[in-house]
């Protein structure tokens, strides 16, 4: 049973998601070749990985009403892809470098931080605490050129033990991404990534909106950065996690730490969709048909607009989409068509795969199944 969808176990009670749930606002996050270690990654040597803290799902930080500074730190931590037995699990990062913005808890991704056209944000990268020297990048917005976040053309890296402030003006409106710039290729492997958006002038919300960020993960890097005797090169990376908003199914339908896109009857629904990973994601919903409306920040004029149900995102890339939650009520996948990307190690399904749910389908009998199979009690 275990390899179909999940066996029933522990966790949240059907009637407790709903409760979870219902509350929600509308917006939700949602080849081994010889080499020695990268300098740049080396294990802890002051605690063991299990002695980090676990990360948190990703907060939504409202920059403009924080007078448009936020602080960004890195905080080494635990990441539970996906925490029980059921369905090729569990499934851990034992070492990531998780973003925390201001006193928040450390997540993967890390916050979304969401501003206003026309507004400048001050981000402060406090690396003062820090093992490793990080920058940060933002893709999508003109910035000044010692603000572009690049150490080796900009001169600029922020060493352990200190702080620096970027300037980064919110002038090009869409669903943008950031990261870490310093050794790029294992340090966004390492965690080291985000949502950054701008909603422009008169921005008018959707009934439900959902920030996804999906990721494929050779799990090598974290192990070897935790201590693990393992040999990883990024020319020969090979992805074995793949993740939705750092979750993979059965997690990814948790209503607190994963990211279900729960909707109403009736509803327009937008998700602002990121590729942090290093591989492109045809991602496909079941049953609904949707609209590309933004992409890397373009709006898509709606003469160029077309109904489709998959998207394929490249890496960095970002695709806003709508569709109208006008399906028969029920539980509808939404998942990457790489059909290997929608497994745990050799478990199908799982991986790479969240699910439209229907608020009306909820509390039925169909519904307490599919609960019992992602591992909950029902």
């Amino acid at each position: 049973m275990s390899d179909l969808i999940g066996a029933p176990g522990t966790g949240l009670s059907r009637r407790e998601f709903i409760a979870a749930t219902g509350g929600a606002g509308s917006v939700a996050i949602a080849g081994c070749v010889a080499e020695s270690a990268d300098p740049d990654v080396q294990p802890q040597a002051a605690e063991s990985s299990a002695d980090l803290p676990w990360t948190s799902p990703p907060e939504v930080v409202q920059v403009d009403d924080q007078g448009g500074h936020v602080t960004i730190s890195s905080v080494t931590a635990r990441h539970a892809v996906h925490p029980l037995d059921s369905m090729g699990g569990p499934v851990e990062l034992p070492q990531v470098w998780a973003f925390r913005a201001d006193d928040g808890d450390p997540s993967v991704p890390g916050p979304i931080l969401r501003t206003t056209e026309g507004n400048d944000m001050e981000v402060t990268l406090d690396n003062t605490d820090a093992e490793m020297p990080h920058t940060l990048h933002f893709h999508g917005v003109r910035k000044t050129w010692e603000n572009d976040g690049v150490p080796t053309t900009t001169g600029i890296t922020v060493m352990p033990g200190e702080k620096h402030t970027y300037t980064i003006p919110a002038n090009v409106p869409g669903t943008h991404f950031y990261h870490c710039h310093y050794q790029t290729h294992r340090h966004i492997d390492m965690g080291m990534y985000g949502i950054f958006r701008v909603d422009p002038k008169g921005y008018e919300p959707a009934d439900k909106e959902y920030f996804v960020t999906v990721k494929d993960w050779d799990s090598r890097v974290n192990r070897q950065a935790a201590g693990e005797d393992v040999e990883y090169s990024p020319r020969t990376r090979r992805p074995d996690v793949f993740t939705i908003n750092g979750k993979s199914l059965p997690r990814t339908l948790h209503p607190e730490d994963g990211s279900p896109i729960i909707v109403d009857h009736g509803d327009t629904v937008r998700l602002h969709m990121v590729n942090a990973g290093y591989m492109a994601h045809p991602m496909h919903t079941h049953n609904h048909r949707f609209r590309v409306i933004e992409r890397d920040g373009g709006q898509v004029p709606e003469a160029a607009q077309y109904e489709q149900d998959v998207t394929n995102i490249a890496p960095a890339q970002r695709h806003t989409v709508e569709f109208e939650a006008d399906a028969d009520p029920g539980v509808y996948l939404a998942h990457c068509h790489k059909v290997d990307h929608a497994m745990n190690g050799n478990s199908y399904p799982g991986g790479m795969v969240d699910a439209i749910v229907y608020r009306e389908a909820m509390d039925t009998d169909i519904f307490a199944d599919v609960m019992a199979y992602a591992g909950y009690e029902g």
